[in-house]
């Protein structure tokens, strides 16, 4: 081994090196132009443009016979095509069918539509897998099922099996929004008060009240919209880890 250390070229292992380097940073700057729907979820087109990348990326960082600029130039190219064909099926429902796929229905009306199962090369098995990942196990409550574009399977449930709502029960929803973290860490954070109209003073009184005299216990603290402080605290989570372990 030690032999092969010394018989190593690191001139070519530091153009290797930079070479990669290069190529993450012109992968990331695509990245970042191509947005991150590109990263979240992928359609056929999406796929395509980003295993092409990948390839274009990895040939550009190790293979030392090709010039870099080959590499970025193709990056570029697929990154500027994916950005446009994007801003294209912003603007055009029939170019985004072509580019990216429509939905297509896998149950109709509580029955398969066999046809459509037969176009995705899907068997029931993998139906009935995707149906269980999304906590449906008895199919037979399922109203709809399509296929989206990016080929995650969406459901919903006949009438009878849907979840009840304060609207069926003609009952006033609470006025909730969204929390503020008002404490992180011991750290109390004063803009954040401040968007609720609270300050320090009025905090530390409501910890108090709570049983809290320091802020080295509180792991995360948070207020609601209706002025509600709640506390999480470090002892409480070290307990909890001390069960797991």
């Amino acid at each position: 081994m030690i032999n092969d250390l010394l018989s190593t070229d690191w001139y070519e292992v530091g153009v290797v090196a930079f070479r990669a380097l290069l190529s993450l940073i012109t992968l990331f700057f695509i990245s970042k132009i191509i947005g991150k729907k590109q990263v979240s979820e992928l359609s056929l087109f999406d796929y395509v443009i980003s295993i092409s990348i990948g390839n274009f990326a990895a040939e550009m960082s190790m293979n030392l016979d090709s010039q870099v600029m080959n590499g970025i130039i193709s990056v570029l190219i697929f990154g500027g095509v994916a950005t446009i064909v994007g801003i294209l099926t912003l603007k055009s429902i029939k170019l985004r069918r072509f580019f990216i796929g429509s939905p297509t229905l896998i149950i109709q009306d509580g029955k398969f539509v066999y046809k459509n199962l037969k176009r995705l090369k899907m068997d029931v098995n993998d139906f009935l897998e995707s149906a269980r990942i999304a906590g449906y196990f008895d199919i037979s409550k399922i109203k709809y099922a399509l296929m989206e574009a990016n080929g995650k399977v969406s459901f919903l449930l006949k009438d009878e099996y849907n979840p009840v709502t304060n609207k069926n029960m003609k009952i006033k929803p609470s006025d909730d929004g969204l929390c503020a973290n008002v404490i992180i860490d011991g750290k109390v954070l004063l803009k954040n008060l401040k968007k609720v109209n609270k300050d320090k003073a009025w905090l530390e009184k409501q910890l108090r009240i709570k049983g809290y005299e320091s802020l080295n216990d509180i792991l995360l603290a948070t207020v609601d919209t209706n002025d509600k402080l709640c506390v999480y605290n470090k002892k409480g989570l070290a307990e909890i880890k001390n069960v797991l372990e």
